[in-house]
């Protein structure tokens, strides 16, 4: 499969020492849309609505790590929302998530059950090797549906060539597309490795289930 190496920065490390990262590569067969999968959206949609205000969504335990990550970098959370936190609050003012594609709404639906601002990207348009850091000043970024970023303290993941995913948003270069085939998802562990098992073990039960994912290889970096 693909091997390529993913290390966590000292920069970034000093900031958080639990850190650790959670990844999946695998193959995958994409659709434009899945009804099963959408039922399963609709049904935790309608969870988070049961349990969570605008005002408390902040409390999520791994939405707030994320936040405190943000403000231990030097980022303004509330300005640069990570993507889970932005799902939550989108469904909890009662307007109905985008539907993109198999690959992309699946992680959603992940990023929903579990908290954490989730990072997919098509291994095709990947280049060299991974690094999770923090984003330097006028460091180019243009994140999908966001267009340029300042990704300035935010914390980010790089591959060879630049930035590839932040939790406020991923790169457009490496975005999924609908024949991508080759998969790498990335789950920022700022609580630490234990409380990225459950989310992985589902992770991979969502993309067997849905994306007929195979030739799949599970790492946690720390």
């Amino acid at each position: 499969m693909d091997n390529f190496e993913i290390v966590i920065s000292k920069l970034l490390k000093d900031k958080n020492p639990n850190m650790a990262l959670g990844t999946i590569v695998c193959r995958v067969d994409n659709t434009k849309f899945n009804k099963l999968l959408w039922d399963e959206i609709e049904k935790t949609s309608q969870q988070v609505k049961d349990n969570y205000t605008i005002e408390t969504i902040k409390t999520n335990p791994q939405i707030a790590a994320t936040r405190n990550m943000y403000l231990a970098c030097g980022k303004k959370p509330g300005r640069y929302r990570p993507s889970a936190e932005a799902l939550m609050r989108r469904i909890v003012k009662g307007e109905s998530l985008y539907k993109i594609n198999t690959l992309v709404d699946l992680i959603n639906l992940l990023s929903l059950k579990t908290g954490y601002s989730i990072g997919g990207f098509d291994v095709d348009y990947m280049v060299g090797n991974v690094e999770a850091g923090i984003g330097a000043e006028g460091e180019h970024y243009e994140g999908i549906g966001k267009g340029k970023l300042n990704i300035h303290n935010l914390p980010i993941l790089r591959d060879e060539k630049g930035g590839i995913g932040t939790p406020t948003s991923d790169e457009v270069r490496t975005a999924i597309r609908l024949d991508t085939k080759r998969f790498f998802m990335n789950i920022n562990g700022y609580t630490g490795k234990d409380d990225l098992m459950p989310a992985l073990d589902y992770a991979r039960l969502l993309l067997q289930k849905y994306v007929n994912a195979h030739d799949i290889v599970v790492r946690v970096i720390e």
